[in-house]
C-alpha cells in the first residue's frame, strides 16, 4: 500500500512540475503568422497605425499574450532605415477577444535639442527578454530600446523597461562621447523588484556596454548597490 501511495504522490508532483513547465511558454511570430493575426482590420481595431517590426506570442498563468512592436519609418540620410518613433503593445488574449495590458510609446527628441541631434530609435530585440525569473508563474517582459543621434549609439539615449506585476519600472540613460555627458536614472520602483530581476537587468547593461551600444557612468553597479535614482560621472 505504501509502495502505491509514494507512485501516486510521485506521479502527481510529476504531472504537477510538467503542467507548470507547458505553462510558460514565448515565441516570436513569423512574418506570415504576424499577417495572419494582425490583419489590417484588427490592426485598425487596436489602432495599431505603425509598421510591425516583430510580435511574440506568449503564456503564462495570467492566459496567453502577444506583444507586438511597431515602428514608424522616415526617410533619413545616416542609416539604411529610420524610425522617428515607436509604440510597443502588449494583448492579453482571451474568448477571442485582444485585451491591452499595457503599451509604451516613444520618439526620436525634436531637431535643436540641446543634448543630441537624434535621427532614428529602433527596439534592441537583441536584449529583449520573455523569462519568468522570479519563478511566479508571470512572465516578466524586459523591453530595451535606443535612439541613434550624431555619433551613432555613442550619444542616443537608452531605455530599458521591466514589466513586473502590470507594473513599469524603467532605467533611462543618455549617452555621450565625452564623460561629463552621461547620466543615468532610475525609477525608484525598479529598486522593488525581485533581486533576481535587478541582477538580470544589470547583466543586460553590462552586455549592452561590451556591445559598444552605450556606455554607462563609471561607478554605475555600486550606485545600483546603493540604491541611487540619478548618477553621472562626478
Amino acid at each position: 500500500m505504501r509502495t502505491i501511495v509514494t507512485i501516486l504522490v510521485t506521479f502527481i508532483v510529476s504531472t504537477i512540475g510538467f503542467s507548470q513547465n507547458t505553462i510558460l511558454s514565448s515565441n516570436p511570430l513569423t512574418e506570415h503568422e504576424i499577417n495572419s493575426i494582425f490583419t489590417d482590420s484588427l490592426k485598425t481595431k487596436l489602432e495599431i497605425n505603425y509598421s510591425v517590426y516583430r510580435a511574440y506570442e506568449y503564456n503564462d498563468k495570467g492566459g496567453k499574450h502577444f506583444i507586438v512592436m511597431t515602428e514608424n519609418k522616415v526617410k533619413c540620410d545616416e542609416r539604411k532605415d529610420c524610425f522617428d518613433a515607436i509604440k510597443v503593445f502588449c494583448f492579453l488574449y482571451k474568448n477571442g477577444q485582444y485585451d491591452l495590458e499595457w503599451n509604451l510609446t516613444d520618439f526620436i527628441l525634436p531637431k535643436g535639442n540641446e543634448v543630441s541631434e537624434e535621427y532614428s530609435i529602433s527596439i534592441w530585440t537583441k536584449y529583449f527578454e520573455l523569462n519568468d525569473h522570479d519563478n511566479d508563474g508571470f512572465i516578466d517582459p524586459i523591453i530595451v530600446y535606443g535612439t541613434f543621434a550624431m555619433n551613432g549609439t555613442s550619444d542616443g539615449r537608452i531605455k530599458i523597461l521591466v514589466y513586473h506585476k502590470g507594473k513599469k519600472s524603467a532605467i533611462r540613460h543618455q549617452n555621450g562621447t565625452l564623460d561629463f555627458e552621461r547620466n543615468t536614472q532610475v525609477d525608484e520602483s525598479y529598486y522593488q523588484l525581485p533581486k533576481v530581476i535587478q541582477d538580470n537587468v544589470q547583466l543586460i547593461m553590462k552586455n549592452i556596454t561590451e556591445d559598444e551600444n552605450g556606455i554607462f557612468p563609471y561607478n554605475w553597479k555600486n550606485d545600483m548597490e546603493n540604491q541611487k535614482l540619478n548618477f553621472d560621472e562626478n
